[in-house]
């Protein structure tokens, strides 16, 4: 399951969560949850939203990180070609 609980601990917790906050509030709670992790997300794309107008404003190239990772794809293949006869006569 999630972060190591398995479902012993997950019913145990549902059965706490229905002592204490009685079945009919559940669905309430579930709602507030939804729609705090709903402004969550919403709040995290606006960020990065805004982080990457400015950083175009500016002048910053954003694709760097795909320019380094092409450059490493290149270095490996060419490791690989370089070392394929050795691994093969082992």
């Amino acid at each position: 399951m999630y972060l190591f609980i398995g479902g012993p601990e997950v019913f145990i917790i549902l059965l706490l969560v229905v002592m204490l906050f009685g079945a009919d509030k559940i669905p309430e709670i579930a709602r507030g949850l939804g729609k705090g992790m709903a402004q969550i997300k919403n709040a995290t794309e606006d960020i990065k939203k805004e982080i990457n107008n400015s950083a175009k404003d500016v002048g910053v190239d954003l694709d760097v990180t795909k320019d380094i990772k092409k450059t490493i794809d290149d270095v490996k293949e060419s490791v690989d070609d370089m070392t394929g006869p050795i691994k093969r006569m082992k």
